[in-house]
């Protein structure tokens, strides 16, 4: 089932609901304060791959991959 995000127009809290596109949207109420005026807002996508990325090791200042070019100022 698809997850949609909401937004409470009473309190602001955003919450995620798993249902069907066609069910009942009268259903939807708040978890925080039971209100049903809310908005629909856009939620982040999942994606997964099945390759793997290979990152060298990290720079003598922390940072992931290295510096690019030792432009960081750091080194």
């Amino acid at each position: 089932m698809p997850i949609y995000a909401y937004k409470c127009k009473e309190c602001e809290t955003k919450f995620e609901i798993f249902h069907k596109t066609k069910e009942d949207t009268e259903l939807i109420i708040c978890p925080n304060c039971q209100s049903n005026d809310y908005k629909k807002i856009m939620s982040a996508a999942s994606i997964s791959t099945s390759f793997k990325i290979k990152l060298d090791p990290p720079a003598p200042c922390g940072m992931p991959g290295g510096c690019q070019g030792g432009s960081c100022g750091l080194n």
